[in-house]
């Protein structure tokens, strides 16, 4: 096996972007198909949110199956076939419990190494992020797979207009490994927050230890995903700006060094509101929503890995990477873009 472990000549307490692999459902699901049970239009739904298509998967298809197809595209792209360490970020898990990251090793592999997930909705990748950096920087890995996976058309309802129009499925990973000072794609300080007051914003109310414990049977739609979307807008907005200046600041750049900005891809306007807030150019801004949708904690690796397969972002790039989800949860950091040779496509179920 070829060693990729980015080397300096301090010593390892950052962490580099050593291979990037990313994977989407072949189902496409226009909102022409919305349409058709749903009182909405192409029209509405673009003029709201910039969509015009997502990817769902086919019956039968889970989310470890995705963050397996994305993983070993990861792990390709980074000519490394072990990690120290397996970290998945989803908020659809195959089951409630266990989590879904020690299948998701053992299909590729990596038995016996260690394995956990992150729960952070659309914050998750950059909530995953800082997981495997602190990894790396304790000494505990020098090499960590990160993989963000969601099928959340799993959880929608399927007559509720406000969620159904605006999610997507699809995974997005990247392998880490340690890295010594100024060493080429390295990942700037992860900048993370959260705030639990604004937790009924975005929910499934139904299926934990609350709604359990009542004593009481759910509610009719409770087990779907729900989500207030004009306080969320607002909240998604400061926090998104904000949260991008603490990182800039804490990585010794501004604004004007950012070649992209990859905000998560909750819908057009969000996105258009971070950039203008920060100053961030048009022809700077990393977008795949008209094309996916928003796939939650896989939003931004998905986004990152589609730009670096089609040549938007090349090696020695700067990337600020920001997203806001539930929890609350917000987070940004910048990526100095890898020499690696993104590994993107579709995935085919077994079988097929």
């Amino acid at each position: 096996m070829v060693d990729r472990t980015a080397r300096g000549d301090g010593p390892m307490t950052g962490a580099v972007v050593l291979g990037v692999g990313g994977s989407l459902p072949g189902r496409v699901v226009t909102n022409d198909d919305l349409a058709t049970r749903l009182d909405t239009s192409d029209e509405w739904i673009r003029s709201r949110t910039g969509i015009g298509a997502r990817r769902w998967v086919e019956p039968g298809t889970a989310t470890s199956d995705l963050a397996v197809d994305a993983g070993a595209r990861a792990l390709r792209s980074a000519g490394v076939s072990t990690v120290d360490a397996v970290i998945v970020a989803t908020t659809t898990p195959d089951r409630l419990c266990p989590a879904v990251a020690p299948e998701v090793a053992a299909r590729l592999g990596l038995v016996g190494t260690p394995a956990h997930d992150v729960a952070a909705v659309c914050t998750g990748f950059l909530y995953g992020l800082a997981n495997g950096v602190g990894l790396i920087a304790s000494g505990a890995a020098r090499t960590v797979l990160l993989i963000a996976a969601e099928t959340f058309s799993t959880i929608l309802d399927p007559q509720d207009r406000g969620t159904a129009v605006i999610f997507g499925d699809g995974a997005g990973a990247v392998v880490l490994g340690a890295a010594g000072p100024g060493a080429p794609g390295a990942v700037g300080p992860c900048v993370l927050g959260s705030d639990g007051i604004g937790a009924d914003l975005i929910q499934i109310p139904a299926g934990g230890s609350r709604q359990r414990s009542s004593g009481l049977a759910a509610a009719p739609g409770e087990h779907y995903f729900k989500m207030r979307g004009k306080e969320v807008f607002r909240q998604a907005v400061e926090r998104m700006a904000e949260v991008s200046l603490d990182a800039l600041a804490r990585a010794g750049l501004t604004v004007g060094d950012i070649d992209h900005l990859a905000p998560h891809q909750a819908n057009m306007r969000i996105c258009a509101a971070v950039a203008h807030r920060l100053g961030v150019p048009e022809d700077r801004v990393l977008a795949n929503l008209d094309e996916v949708g928003n796939t939650a904690a896989a939003s931004i690796p998905v986004l990152l890995a589609q730009a670096a397969a089609d040549g938007r972002v090349k090696a020695g790039d700067q990337v600020l990477a920001v997203a806001f989800g539930g929890g609350l949860t917000w987070g940004a950091v910048t990526l100095a873009w890898p020499d690696a040779v993104a590994s993107f496509g579709t995935f085919v179920p077994a079988g097929s």
